[in-house]
């Protein structure tokens, strides 16, 4: 070792230890008992353990000098890497002091004297073969030794003796093995299981933690001559960690390439001198952050240790590598600490910097003289140092300061779902739920101050960002079993996961639909239903689209116009309020100074849908056409094409000639019974700027305000229609110029008990050629198809589904052309109608309600190539 290499006083902690991942070996194969050129290499992590490395103990009797005196002369000694003295009865009491000093191997140098503190007797329980020992000290390579015990009154114990320990060494390291940094790895390590267990564990494997694993690296990675200790683990009375305590292991200083070495030793020596089961410790950690694996099976288990005397049964033990009398511990080791310390509390609800209530396993006194009195209960720091339970200057005069740095690093704790829909959730109970938004509330014991964000996850992924001062949300949950959890961020950038809770989301029975004549909710230029003026980007706006007439609304059907854009953006329409979780699909894409409708269905929480626009602002219409309900009394769905019913450039269905402005069109609905029927409906060829409205009856019906489509001289743009039907018709308004008009049936809405009710589900993104989202990923190439399952083992469907409610949008086509949506694949046959229109560079969305055929649906381009999106917001189904 180097000069000044070793502490002049040495202070001790038996502690307690834990289980982790691969670690790179010890090299240079320093277990001979002969000396070589090499000496002071052979600690170093050059390699990985893939072995066991068997360690020994070499004994030398110390030499009585009269009362309370003895010595072990200054000598020649094989290698070793710790120290320690023991004797033969635990029990027996050693007044005085117990000294060492070692002769460094390398520099042949001898170090100063070593104050050697006496372990506490029984902190592993009464085992045949226990002996009193001091603390175990490292000092690194060494060939040579001396003792002294001095200083006290009486006899000294029987058997005194110096136990040297070679931790033995890892074969080196191979050209390509791991580098001998200073660094945890996570390599897999499937640790030996110990037969005939004296005690099963509490469950297999142990609980989830709300705090993450750190890497930890296993016994087999450090070598544990695991024929040591053949025993297995004893766990927990209660099986559960309720408090973590802190140690350090004392000793000079070391290098992390050393660490592994000075874990093998602390267990051979709590193994072979002190006669415990193990390694006393749970955890240990280095002073670069590495942290170890201790006692066999405690890294996801309750495993009763050997580290803080009366305390043993409801804690865990973590040592500290090192003497940190007179300095601190590392930033790293820090860090690790509350690592593992956040992650063994987070199994069983525990806040690393909160409290802990504990029952004292003995009576006495701890360091700063506070009584404790066997079987009684006393509070605790749940992080506490060793000193808080026992009287020791461990875990060190410096690192025991830092305690509070370490509380304070961890992350949110106690994080957990309080209510599903207001119902507490029941471990291992799944909750029901109908598909759409579920209510989620949750809770931690962290200061609010110190949280950033909460995200809300779904089956693992996250999909609401619920910013910091809330601890609510409404998810949307699709049809399904589902594992929903909250993720916390704290200031410290430190994250936390709850434990999932299982949500079962049904199918809402029943959901019919009801039309309504089209009528105006909101305008942000006139301040209809909201407040005047446009939506910024980046904010949103809230409208309440429920009246005491409408009952039981599940989801209402909105025609959407945006209008004044001042740059490229899009909208999402969303259910609640404008701090609801918002879904990653959009509803209308538009350019700058364009004017776009589109039809949305979109779910209601709380009588309110809420439009988020994205960037720039832009001024917002709705018009309501319909809403669904679940109280039974409106219409089901029937699916009913695609097929054309009107053309005025043909004259099918109206007259052959284009529409002018201030006139309308009426169309006859070949379909008894419908009460509502869904269009496809396209303008083209218009001479100017201008809108249509479809509106229930005849031309001489009432025309309402809202408009359908919105278009400029020359171009070509479909939108979704569901309108009322009167008298067996519907009629088309055209405000301006001339234009033609087209319409494709899809289905309609009747009062037939053969038609199908409604489900939500959405919005959910089910298509993005883009990144091979449901289809390959690739554009869709002009005279193909692409074909989405909606069913079977492929599909997000239930069997029995008639038709899907999809937004798709399509963008970056290289030239203009049309989509086609179709059930059935890509054989099956394809009509003549379009549902998107486009020109090169264009992106835009249309409301598609389309049949579904042998689970799938079918996407035609006719031109060019076009990358295509499809969001699902709803299903209906028999």
């Amino acid at each position: 070792m180097k000069p000044g290499r070793v502490r002049g006083t040495a202070l001790a902690a038996a502690l307690g230890v834990v289980a982790v991942l691969g670690f790179q070996g010890a090299a240079n194969g320093f277990g001979a008992d002969d000396l070589d050129e090499q000496a002071g290499a052979r600690y170093q992590a050059t390699g990985r353990a893939k072995a066991p490395v068997e360690g020994k103990v070499h004994r030398l009797a110390l030499k009585p000098k009269g009362t309370g005196k003895a010595v072990l002369s200054q000598q020649d000694t094989k290698p070793f890497g710790l120290l320690g003295v023991s004797w033969m009865d635990p029990s027996a009491q050693v007044k005085g002091t117990i000294e060492a000093r070692i002769r460094d191997a390398e520099t042949g140098k001898w170090s100063k004297w070593i104050t050697l503190d006496v372990a506490k007797p029984g902190l592993d329980g009464k085992r045949p073969g226990l002996h009193g020992a001091t603390e175990p000290v490292w000092v690194g390579p060494s060939d040579g030794a001396e003792v002294r015990v001095g200083g006290g009154t009486g006899e000294l114990p029987a058997g005194m003796e110096l136990n040297l320990v070679d931790p033995g060494a890892a074969k080196p390291a191979k050209k390509g093995d791991l580098a001998a940094a200073p660094a945890a790895f996570a390599l897999p390590a499937a640790d030996p299981v110990p037969t005939d267990p004296p005690t099963v564990p509490p469950s297999v494997p142990g609980p989830d933690s709300t705090a993450p694993k750190p890497d930890v690296v296993s016994r087999v990675a450090w070598g544990a001559d695991e024929s040591l200790n053949n025993e297995g683990p004893i766990y927990l009375p209660e099986g559960k960690v309720k408090a973590v305590f802190v140690h350090h292991t004392t000793g000079t200083a070391y290098e992390c390439s050393e660490s592994a070495a000075i874990v093998r030793s602390l267990h051979v020596f709590h193994v072979q001198t002190n006669g415990w089961r193990d390694l006393g410790y749970n955890f240990l950690v280095d002073k670069c952050g590495t942290v170890f694996e201790g006692r066999q099976g405690g890294v996801d288990q309750p495993v009763n240790g050997a580290h803080t005397y009366g305390w043993n049964a409801e804690s865990a033990g973590v040592a500290v590598l090192g003497d940190y009398t007179d300095e601190g511990a590392s930033p790293a080791a820090l860090d690790a600490v509350a690592k593992i310390a956040a992650y063994k509390l987070g199994q069983y609800g525990g806040d690393i910097n909160g409290t802990t209530t504990l029952v004292a396993g003995d009576t006495q006194t701890n360091f700063f003289g506070t009584t404790f009195t066997k079987g009684q209960s006393y509070e605790f720091k749940t992080l506490s140092g060793h000193r808080d339970g026992f009287n020791t200057q461990c875990p060190g005069n410096s690192l025991y300061p830092q305690l509070g740095t370490i509380r304070a690093a961890g992350p949110a704790a106690g994080l957990k779902i309080t209510a599903v829909n207001g119902a507490a959730p029941k471990p291992g109970t799944p909750l029901e739920t109908t598909v759409g938004p579920v209510s989620l509330s949750w809770s931690t014991t962290t200061a609010p101050a110190l949280v950033t964000k909460y995200e809300l996850l779904v089956d693992g992924a996250p999909v609401v960002d619920a910013g910091r001062a809330t601890t609510a949300s409404t998810p949307p949950l699709a049809l399904g079993n589902h594992d929903l959890q909250v993720r916390a961020t704290t200031t410290n950038g430190k994250v936390a996961t709850s434990l999932p809770v299982t949500v079962v989301a049904v199918a809402a029975k029943d959901i019919t639909f009801v039309p309504v004549t089209p009528n105006r909710l909101m305008d942000t230029r006139t301040g209809l239903g909201v407040r005047t003026g446009k939506v910024p980007g980046g904010g949103a706006v809230t409208l309440p689209v429920t009246s005491p007439e409408m009952k039981n609304v599940t989801a209402v059907v909105l025609n959407v116009t945006a209008t004044n854009p001042t740059q490229a953006s899009y909208v999402s329409v969303y259910p609640g309020d404008a701090s609801a979780p918002r879904p990653n699909a959009s509803n209308l894409n538009f350019t700058a100074g364009q004017t776009i409708p589109n039809l949305v269905v979109v779910p209601v929480e709380d009588g309110k849908v809420s439009f988020y626009n994205n960037a720039g602002s832009v001024d917002l219409i709705a018009d309501i056409t319909g809403y669904f309900t679940s109280s039974g009394e409106g219409a089901t769905q029937t699916s009913y094409g695609p097929t054309r019913l009107m053309d005025t450039r043909d004259g099918l269905g109206v007259p052959r000639q284009k529409v002018a402005g201030g006139t309308a069109v009426s169309l006859d609905i070949p379909v008894a019974g419908a009460k509502a029927v869904v269009l496809n409906v396209t303008a083209t060829n218009a001479t100017q700027a201008s809108y249509v409205s479809v509106y229930p009856g005849t031309t001489t019906a009432p025309r309402p305000t809202a408009s359908n489509l919105n278009f400029t001289a020359g171009q070509t743009i479909p939108n979704l229609v569901i309108v009322p039907v009167v008298d067996g018709k519907v009629s088309f308004y055209n405000n301006a110029g001339t234009v033609d008009l087209i319409a494709d049936i899809t289905g309609y809405f009747s009062d037939s008990s053969a038609g199908s009710t409604q489900t939500n589900i959405g919005p959910k993104r089910l298509m993005d050629t883009r990144e091979g989202l449901g289809v390959p990923q690739k554009p869709v190439v002009g005279g193909s198809t692409v074909t989405l399952q909606l069913t079977g083992t492929e599909g997000v469907l239930p069997a029995g589904v008639t038709a899907v409610v999809l937004n798709v949008t399509a963008t970056n086509p290289t030239q203009a052309s049309y989509v086609s949506v179709y059930p059935g694949g890509a054989t099956a046959p394809r009509p003549t109608v379009s549902n998107l229109n486009f020109t090169g560079g264009q992106t835009i969305p249309n409301l598609v309600i389309v049949p579904v055929v042998e689970g799938k649906v079918t996407f035609y381009n006719n031109a060019g190539s076009v990358d295509l999106l499809a969001d699902i917001t709803g299903y209906f189904s028999k």
